[in-house]
């Protein structure tokens, strides 16, 4: 390796024995990161979306792209400081995190359809259900890195896990997601003082002097319970192409961050992808097999992040050429009178 000034060098990544990016991050850039992601949801909330607002298709495209622009500028912020490598699983992460988030957002549709949540105030809730996920992430990711270095063994269960899932899927074995039924609704609904009406995008409001919970809160608990249902699936799956720690937590956090200009694209649309299901299930099942055999055959990187873009691609092309075609799903629709909400 060339002779570098020891500002730079001393970020650059090496390779672990394993075939993994190992780097050093220095506490600056752990809290330079952690100030971006702050100062970007602060330009959401305060700037973006400071009024309540329904996000029409035009400007949900602008804000998604937006937010893919600083996910693929921070990419390649890796790549300048840290090297190929670990800029590699970053994006491998990046686009694993971000293509099993797709069904996440269906989820939500759902949600906010069963619960009758007026589109105006959808985006509130998204926005705090994303600040608790990039929370429970971070555990789950830290988590995860800690039990992976001290018991490596673990990485055989997590990849038979994603092999189940995967073939789940492919089945056509998604679980039907009944929200009134959720034991986290339930919870709430018993312990948390609450009232059926709605007071704009409040989570809670003041009747009578007392303190209650609008159906919001509910329904944010709700998003909660399913981002974290999710990321048993995929925080094992990004744990499959890189164990920084770093790495891992910046591709889910700048995956999750433009979640919410994603859901307002696609939750109507969840008919016309036909084939994404079967697409997520096979790279699942690609890194369940990546962690099985990484022992005996240690897939690169590039080849991941080649893979997993293919098989994305394939499966969007394949379900808006030969998926049914025609009108969104009727079943969702993102834009519902403001009304009381099922006690």
């Amino acid at each position: 390796m060339s002779p570098l000034p020891a500002a730079v060098g001393g970020l650059l990544a090496e390779t672990k024995e394993s075939g993994f990016a190992d780097i050093s991050v220095p506490a600056w850039a752990w809290l330079a990161t952690l100030g971006l992601i702050v100062v970007l949801l602060m330009l959401d909330i305060l700037v973006l979306h400071r009024k309540p607002k329904v996000l029409k298709t035009r400007r949900a495209v602008m804000e998604t792209l937006m937010w893919v622009a600083f996910g693929v500028a921070f990419g390649v912020s890796i790549i300048v400081g840290f090297g190929a490598k670990a800029g590699g699983e970053y994006f491998s992460g990046y686009l694993i995190e971000y293509s099993l988030s797709i069904d996440n957002v269906f989820v939500w549709a759902l949600i906010f359809t069963f619960f009758a949540v007026p589109a105006l105030y959808q985006h509130r809730v998204l926005f705090w259900g994303i600040f608790g996920a990039l929370v429970l992430r971070a555990m789950f990711i830290f988590a995860g890195v800690a039990l992976i270095t001290k018991f490596e063994w673990i990485l055989y269960i997590f990849g038979a896990f994603l092999i189940y899932t995967a073939i789940k899927l492919l089945r056509g074995q998604d679980e039907e997601i009944n929200p009134e039924e959720s034991l986290a609704f339930r919870l709430v609904k018993r312990v948390v003082p609450s009232t059926p009406d709605l007071d704009g995008q409040k989570l809670f409001t003041k009747i009578n002097g007392k303190r209650l919970a609008t159906p919001l809160f509910a329904v944010l608990v709700l998003v909660e319970t399913t981002d974290v249902l999710f990321a048993v699936d995929s925080v094992p799956a990004v744990l499959a192409v890189s164990r920084e720690q770093f790495i891992v937590f910046t591709s889910n956090a700048f995956a999750i961050l433009g979640l919410r200009a994603l859901y307002f694209l696609l939750a109507d649309l969840h008919a016309r992808f036909t084939y994404l299901q079967q697409g997520l299930a096979i790279i699942l099942g690609f890194v369940g097999i990546k962690m099985i055999i990484h022992k005996w055959l240690e897939i690169s990187g590039p080849v991941s992040l080649i893979v997993i873009g293919v098989v994305l691609v394939v499966a969007i092309v394949a379900s808006l050429k030969l998926g049914p075609p025609g009108e969104p799903d009727d079943d969702i629709d993102l834009v519902e009178p403001d009304r009381r909400l099922p006690e």
